[in-house]
């Protein structure tokens, strides 16, 4: 049964037409052309948990935030890349959960203020997200990545590049609603579009097309549910009905069991895209999953 928050959340993000953007390539192309004329801000809302601290450093011309516990010493780290379509920023969901993040399961949260479309590609952002996650493992002897929507492409592309660039196995992967093949060329997609309130097929390839940069569409920097999944570290996926990456995120989870990754895969029936960052119960629900799993992986045997 789909909470009655969750139902208002759905309302409101049709209500405001959040999916403009996507529904069409007209739509993207402005959408494109506006954030490129008027960048939006990506700093820390100004009051976040007291028992977090906030540090910000230039790595290679990035923008590179740290969160970590107040007052002990963190356990490993998470890299996390945020969502927003490649063309968005960050935005103060991703900086509430970073900081649960942060403080409950005691770790530090890196998050990178990577480049957007027209400027940033995704071999670009993959490498050095890549590089994050081996400076963390360095500093802090573990390390894991997790990412939603956009930045849950960027995180499973980061995984498997790092398995096969640098032979590193990650302890856990979270996924939230991630866009896992940028051709959107599921047939599924079609069943699933009318109910979606918030993605478009059409606008995301737009996006999609500028965000390969000079990598075929198919590769798996840019798509990851076409790289061979064998030899992938644990991955935990989160993904409603209600999301046209809704589809993807099934197949996924089959190419999983086939490789042998342990794949464990949050389907919320009834719920809209990037639900675990939701002021909901179901939301909640899938944040206390993921500090756990988070937990789990960073805490020395």
């Amino acid at each position: 049964m789909v909470s009655a928050r969750s139902r208002l959340v759905a309302g409101y993000v049709r209500v405001r037409r959040m999916n403009r953007l996507y529904v069409t390539a007209e739509g993207a192309r402005d959408h494109l052309k506006e954030r490129t004329l008027r960048p939006q801000p990506y700093g820390p809302p100004r009051r976040l948990r007291a028992d977090v601290t906030v540090s910000v450093e230039r790595s290679q011309g990035w923008p590179v935030y740290r969160l970590a516990p107040k007052g002990r010493a963190p356990r490993g780290c998470l890299v996390y890349a945020h969502g927003g379509g490649w063309v968005n920023e960050i935005v103060s969901q991703h900086w509430r959960l970073a900081a649960q993040v942060a403080a409950e399961v005691g770790t530090t949260v890196v998050l990178p203020i990577y480049p957007l479309v027209p400027y940033g590609t995704a071999g670009e952002v993959v490498r050095r997200v890549a590089e994050l996650v081996l400076a963390g493992r360095a500093e802090h002897g573990a390390a894991c990545l997790a990412g939603d929507s956009a930045g849950g492409q960027i995180a499973l592309s980061t995984a498997v590049f790092l398995r096969d660039r640098h032979q590193v196995t990650l302890p856990r992967t979270v996924l939230i609603s991630p866009a896992l093949d940028l051709t959107f060329a599921n047939p599924e997609i079609d069943a699933v579009q009318p109910s979606d309130p918030w993605l478009g097929r059409e606008g995301g390839r737009v996006f999609a097309e500028h965000w390969r940069g000079d990598l075929p569409i198919t590769d798996p920097q840019v798509s990851p549910l076409n790289a061979d999944l064998r030899g992938l570290g644990p991955v935990t996926l989160f993904c409603g009905t209600r999301d046209i990456l809704n589809p993807d995120a099934r197949v996924l989870a089959g190419k999983a069991t086939e490789a042998g990754v342990d794949l464990e895969f949050h389907e919320a029936p009834g719920l809209v895209h990037v639900y675990p960052l939701t002021p909901t119960p179901e939301g909640r629900a899938a944040r206390t999953v993921i500090v756990d799993r988070l937990r789990t992986a960073l805490t020395p045997a």
